[in-house]
């Protein structure tokens, strides 16, 4: 462990650049958990979407704590997350997702962390990237996990703000424009593009929560919650109705939530590579991520995993190449 230490000491000041990638964003944990291990210290944290929510976990300290949180998440605490609003501007209010991050996170604003830490966002009406290092931490990183259609924007300075994964999925040039002299990177970007898989049905959870929907809808009952329930469906429009139904019928083409993180996973994947030959790391940690999709936070152990041994395996070439010279 001391040789890897003194290895280290030529670097300079480390920057951590945290990519986004939604429940795939867990691996991180696993590769700060490897970098511990390493005696390797960072200086500065930058992150974009999940990558800025574990990163202002890790840059307050708490990020053991984060970990214990998430091993035990299931889907029915996953769907308590989702204060669902009418569409409006996104399907998902999220004040509880910021009232986790507030938990999580023992500092108001962003000065006040030990480590110095950058969120990435996107400015929904210029389509410019935004750094968010000063003022209210948890504002910060709901603006830059707000994806777009699910999370609503958050608005800051008379700006609507939404997930930085749009413009800078992987912040390696904000880790050294923060300061650092040697950025390690985490792009959970690298596989993610599209295979052919085989569609699984919905967790138990859903399959239930959608049960009593299509139980409330077509099936006579005196609780009074599907009373009021068909009263409010009775007013609707018969189409509305109709639409309605067949979104709760069993189907073998891509949800809404499907479509759209499919669609911002190929995205992201071609910034990724190309912010990646514009702006290279000097120690990338990709990975292999692709089986996990947008939603599936409970995937946590998995995920951690994969990026400990990612981090181990880059971290061991790297360290190797670095006494050899």
């Amino acid at each position: 462990m001391q040789r890897k230490g003194r290895s280290l000491k030529s670097v300079g000041r480390i920057g951590l650049a945290l990519g986004s990638g939604s429940a795939r964003g867990w691996s991180h944990i696993g590769v700060i958990r490897a970098l511990n291990e390493a005696g390797i210290r960072v200086d500065y944290v930058a992150g974009t979407s999940i990558g800025a929510l574990v990163g202002a976990v890790y840059a307050a300290g708490q990020v053991d704590k984060l970990e214990a949180w998430a091993l035990q998440l299931e889907w029915k605490q996953i769907l308590s997350f989702m204060d669902v609003v009418l569409p409006k501007s996104g399907l998902i209010d999220g004040r509880k997702i910021a009232d986790l991050v507030r938990q999580r996170v023992h500092a108001k604003n962003i000065e006040d962390l030990p480590i110095p830490f950058g969120a990435i966002a996107t400015d929904l009406r210029t389509g410019h990237e935004v750094v968010l290092r000063k003022g209210d931490i948890v504002e910060a990183v709901r603006a830059s996990i707000s994806l777009p259609g699910i999370l609503t924007p958050v608005e800051k300075d008379h700006a609507f703000l939404i997930d930085g994964g749009l413009v800078n999925p992987l912040p390696v040039n904000t880790a050294r424009s923060m300061g650092a002299d040697f950025v390690i990177a985490v792009d959970l970007n690298s596989d993610i593009v599209p295979k052919k898989r085989t569609r699984h049905s919905p967790p138990t959870g859903i399959r239930s929560g959608l049960s009593r929907i299509r139980h409330g809808l077509g099936v006579e009952s005196a609780h009074p919650l599907a009373l009021s329930l068909r009263e409010r469906i009775a007013s609707l429009d018969l189409s509305v109705v109709m639409q309605i139904k067949t979104w709760l019928e069993p189907d073998l083409s891509p949800d809404i939530f499907e479509v759209m993180s499919t669609s911002i996973r190929i995205m992201q994947s071609q910034i990724t590579r190309s912010n990646l030959k514009a702006n290279p790391p000097d120690l990338l940690i990709q990975p292999n991520l692709g089986h996990i999709n947008l939603m599936e936070f409970h995937r946590t152990e998995e995920a951690i995993a994969e990026g400990y041994r990612a981090a181990q395996s880059q971290l061991a070439g790297w360290l190797q190449m670095a006494d050899c010279e």
